[in-house]
């Protein structure tokens, strides 16, 4: 069993080692509030110097995260190595973990590169409305992982850039203008061509649908009930969506006005008697 004497011989090799490592302590949380607040200040520097400058949106973002996450890890060094971890420990001990961390990380080195490739190739912008791995949305921001995106209910979908880079991706925003296709069933006794005739006078009257290339009207299927009509113009991408929810709603007040039927699901329920 351990005696007075022993206790006291432990206690005071303790205070030792705490008064022999406390400069150091002090001097690398020192380093660490000191150091933080400059990355922080770094990383403004770097926002105002993309801000003056005219830039890629896309470009400013990667960049920014870039920066930041190296400027944190080389604070984070600089800490450890004042704490008494030698450099060539140090590196030994990275050298050591790197092969671990590259098979641990491989999904955040495959995003980088895709994030790299993003940039290089720019299959899109920031600003950008974009179709891709089952996500609609705005592109918001592009970082050195991930890609962001504001989808039409305002939620923040956020994509891997290595799955992003690798699969099917549809800009919307690639061409300035698009061409939307509308499909209309009239039933088998409506006159087909007052029904185009409308729906090309409902193309003239919108603003935002261009007159070249002019719209037009074809008889795509005579289904079972109905006689399937289908409408294709072209508007220009801020105008689209207004254009098409605006022919879709004068289509049914124009064609109910004229007598044309629009053909919709019934069932006949007969009852003997």
């Amino acid at each position: 069993m351990a005696s007075f004497s022993d206790y006291q011989e432990y206690l005071d090799q303790g205070v030792d080692w705490v008064m022999e490592i406390l400069p150091n302590l002090i001097t690398a949380t020192i380093i660490l509030i000191v150091g933080w607040w400059i990355v922080k200040f770094i990383n403004r520097l770097v926002h105002k110097f993309f801000q003056k400058k005219d830039y890629d949106l896309a470009l400013e973002s990667f960049l920014q995260s870039f920066i930041s996450i190296a400027l944190k890890l080389l604070l984070f060094v600089l800490v450890i190595t004042q704490l008494g971890v030698k450099s060539s420990s140090l590196v030994a001990l990275v050298g050591a973990a790197g092969l671990a961390v590259g098979l641990a990380l491989q999904g955040s080195l495959a995003n980088f590169a895709g994030g790299v490739l993003i940039l290089i190739f720019k299959p899109f912008k920031v600003g950008d409305f974009i179709s891709a791995q089952g996500v609609d949305g705005t592109v918001k921001e592009i970082t050195i992982f991930t890609t962001k995106l504001n989808t039409f209910g305002n939620q923040l979908a956020i994509l891997p850039n290595g799955q992003l880079s690798n699969n099917n991706i549809i800009n919307y925003n690639a061409e300035d203008t698009r061409r939307d296709k509308i499909d209309i069933g009239i039933g088998y006794s409506s006159n087909i061509k007052k029904a185009k005739d409308i729906l090309l006078e409902i193309c003239a009257d919108q603003a935002g649908i261009l007159k070249d290339p002019a719209p037009a009207v074809y008889v795509g299927e005579l289904a079972d009930s109905s006689v399937n009509l289908t409408l294709r113009f072209w508007a220009k991408n801020e105008d689209f969506w207004e254009a098409h929810f605006k022919v879709i709603e004068e289509t049914k007040l124009r064609f109910d006005k004229a007598g044309i039927e629009i053909p919709f699901p019934q069932i006949d329920v007969h009852q003997k008697a």
